[in-house]
């Protein structure tokens, strides 16, 4: 006997740790959260976009040209460039997901990018839709005709862009770029640096181009005309346009960020205002207090002190639940917190499950130790098959849901795993912590429930 109180004491100890990590860990609990050890700032919670407000757009890509067996692959490099892109923004726990095909969607694939805290949808989808083309141009052979156009003032004037013809050198060969600053003037420039193959090319242009211009395109202007003195053989080039540091830092970064492998559309756009998120989270964890004191205020007054002891377990189970969003850790969505308070519910109903097992052993004459070993061995088979059958659907729900949808199942999959070990280890432990009581008609009361004495 005295081992589970031990073992009990030892569970509420640990239980205390985790309720204060989570106190600590988070913002909008602890007061002194800024002047907190740093380990605990490293865990806040991470929400969603329908909970801390920012911009939802939902791209489609265009996949028709490739192979079935290429379209994975083509999709998992489209979100990772459209990530690099989404970083430029400095967001805070961006979110870029692919939603991949199937009978419910229509067999599109799909890119979902949640911007947490970003409002300005306009800017995030030129920034993330927006692909820079770099070209090297060289000059047009003197035979060559040359286009005229004819100006407002009715003169003749001579087409710049038709000076220079297009060569195989483009961004698409460009290893990296980086932000540099002229020796001389301070000026910002964009340094390139090419891939083989674009070092290669590069080396060609120039050593047939001596004495000539080479123009620097990008996206269709000429930004850059130099004239090459010698062959350049490293593969290194560098463009100054007139740039400010955060131009050219905004260069460097679309540079870098690389093209997109298949080309994509924007579906839907949608912002979130900061106000409606917190309304939003305000309303969850009203739900979620209002329903742990109505389930804990049912159990206590149906099942007296093994209520209590459920109850108790239920405030571990959340704390454990809280402390595993914060350590994976998952981004919480109004779907998220739905799914982690029906798992309430679950854990209640394998405790209903119990308790009424060891009701109808303490009915057949049974002590209350012996009624509750046995109680909890006959009710495990029903509360197996019933949360297995309930983690199948969080399966099935997460494989092939959406975003949202995902959410709602990562929770209640989560939630059903740690509700079994809450209601069948902690309390029975506790259960067997308190069985000294004995078998007075004070302790068979305890032990009933319903209107019986």
């Amino acid at each position: 006997m005295w081992r589970k109180v031990v073992l009990a004491l030892i569970i509420l100890i640990l239980a205390g740790g985790i309720a204060f990590f989570v106190f600590k860990s988070e913002p909008r609990l602890n007061s002194n959260f800024e002047s907190s050890h740093s380990f605990f700032k490293k865990f806040p919670f991470r929400l969603g976009l329908d909970l801390s407000g920012g911009s939802h757009l939902i791209y489609k890509a265009d996949v028709s040209a490739l192979k079935g067996a290429e379209v994975s692959a083509s999709m998992e490099a489209l979100r990772d460039v459209i990530e690099r892109r989404v970083n430029l923004f400095g967001v805070s726990e961006p979110v870029v997901q692919v939603q991949e095909s199937g009978f419910a969607l229509g067999g599109d694939e799909k890119l979902i990018v949640d911007l947490p805290g970003v409002t300005d949808v306009e800017k995030a989808t030129e920034m993330i839709g927006q692909t820079p083309l770099l070209e090297f141009k060289t000059e047009r052979p003197a035979d060559s005709p040359q286009e005229v156009k004819i100006g407002a003032d009715g003169k003749a004037v001579l087409d710049l862009s038709s000076q220079f013809v297009n060569t195989e050198l483009t961004g698409r060969y460009l290893k990296k770029a980086t932000l540099e600053f002229d020796a001389n003037t301070r000026e910002p420039k964009v340094g390139l640096q090419f891939d083989d193959t674009g070092t290669k090319l590069f080396a060609q242009i120039t050593k047939a181009n001596v004495g000539k211009m080479v123009a620097i395109y990008l996206d269709g202007s000429p930004i850059s005309t130099p004239v090459v003195r010698e062959e350049i053989t490293g593969g290194q080039a560098s463009i100054s346009g007139n740039f400010t540091p955060t131009e050219a830092k905004l260069l460097v970064g679309r540079l870098n960020s690389g093209a997109l492998p298949v080309p994509i559309s924007l579906l839907s756009r949608q912002t979130i205002g900061a106000t409606l998120g917190d309304s939003a989270m305000n309303a969850g964890v009203k739900a979620t207090i209002i329903g742990f004191l109505f389930v804990a205020l049912f159990l206590i007054l149906w099942y007296r002190l093994p209520g209590l002891i459920a109850s108790i377990s239920l405030l571990i189970f959340i704390s454990i639940m809280l402390a595993l969003f914060k350590l994976i850790p998952v981004t919480l969505t109004a779907a998220g917190i739905a799914g982690f308070i029906i798992s309430i519910g679950i854990a209640v109903d394998a405790n209903v499950l119990i308790f009424e097992r060891v009701k109808e052993e303490l009915r057949s004459g049974r002590t209350i130790v012996d009624a509750i070993s046995f109680g909890f061995s006959r009710a495990w088979l029903s509360i197996r098959d019933s949360n297995i059958s309930n983690i199948i659907t969080a399966i099935i729900l997460f494989w092939f849901g959406t975003s949202l949808i995902k959410g709602f199942a990562l929770t209640l999959g989560m939630g059903v795993l740690v509700s079994m070990f809450s209601a069948i280890t902690i309390t029975r432990v506790f259960l067997g912590a308190i069985s000294f009581i004995g078998e007075s008609r004070v302790a068979r009361f305890l032990f009933s429930s319903g209107l019986s004495k």
